[in-house]
């Protein structure tokens, strides 16, 4: 994915055909993992996919013609509410998807243990929404909607997928078992988390907001020793209401045991906070 990120960067009118790669791919995904783990399992976990597996177990139905079927008044909403040009390459996605678990139909599982299905099949699931939607685009289907509720909220994708696939998980629970629902809310869950993982991406940050006596020797030390910019920002302490400006960091989580130091060599009783950025994007750091 980095190789296509580059790709856009360098030649911006190939930003378009890199989204229909996203789509393409991470519709493959799914409808591989749909077929060689869930399917056969009875996993329905969440989802168009989820419904099609429960069509299918209570009146035998071809799970790609269902999931054309219900995908139709989604792709509708997803062009009224998200734009034209989503609406292209969710028609791709729409049509693709359902496309490869038709013609995949008939491959062994990889496994028959539930649990098993339930952890890789949502590892599978939740890396090809998540690549899809770096596409800034959809497989039509209830991603489709978590991609609506996502623009209108701000909530996460994995929160969204939770939210809107939960009632088919229970939906499941009752049409099979108790037992199959539970394990549809493992690969739910193994879903969500791999789609921020693959929104978000490995690469973990700390953001450092240093409060200190000695802001000019601890900003030339972030500046010199660890060659990381520093930002000032204007505040009043909350007691005494003087100001007491804050320098704020973010470094590579390999470099804050070097911050630590730092700062406490230069001033013991500077008042740190520690915060976790998920993604920091600009220079330094990973392009947007």
């Amino acid at each position: 994915m980095n190789v296509l990120s580059n790709l856009t960067h360098k030649y911006p009118k190939w930003s378009i055909t890199v989204d229909y790669i996203y789509v393409l791919v991470g519709a493959a995904i799914i409808a591989l993992t749909f077929n060689v783990f869930l399917l056969p399992n009875q996993v329905a976990s969440g989802g168009v996919s989820g419904i099609s597996t429960i069509f299918k177990a209570v009146f035998g139905w071809e799970p790609a013609f269902v999931q054309w079927a219900f995908n139709i008044p989604l792709f509708i909403a997803g062009v009224i509410f998200l734009g034209k040009q989503f609406g292209v390459k969710t028609l791709v996605g729409t049509i693709f998807l359902p496309f490869v678990v038709f013609l995949t139909k008939h491959l062994e599982p990889w496994t028959h243990d539930a649990l098993l299905a339930a952890l890789f099949g949502g590892i599978g699931v939740g890396l090809g929404l998540g690549i899809v939607f770096r596409g800034n685009a959809s497989t039509g289907g209830t991603d489709l909607a978590a991609q609506i509720i996502n623009k209108y909220t701000g909530f996460t994708l994995g929160r969204c997928v939770v939210i809107i696939d939960g009632l088919i998980v229970l939906t499941a629970a009752v049409v099979f078992d108790i037992e199959k629902g539970l394990y549809a809310l493992i690969a739910l869950y193994v879903t969500s988390k791999t789609i921020d993982l693959v929104q978000v991406g490995f690469g973990r940050s700390k953001m450092a907001m240093i409060i200190t006596n000695n802001q000019e020797e601890v900003r030339e030390g972030i500046l010199n020793k660890i060659d990381r910019g520093v930002t000032k920002l204007s505040a009043y302490g909350g007691f005494t209401d003087h100001e007491r400006p804050v320098l704020m960091c973010v470094v590579d989580q390999t470099e804050f045991t070097k911050l630590k130091h730092l700062v406490q060599s230069i001033d013991p009783s500077a008042f740190v906070i520690v915060m976790d950025a998920a993604e920091v994007l600009g220079e330094g750091f990973k392009r947007a």
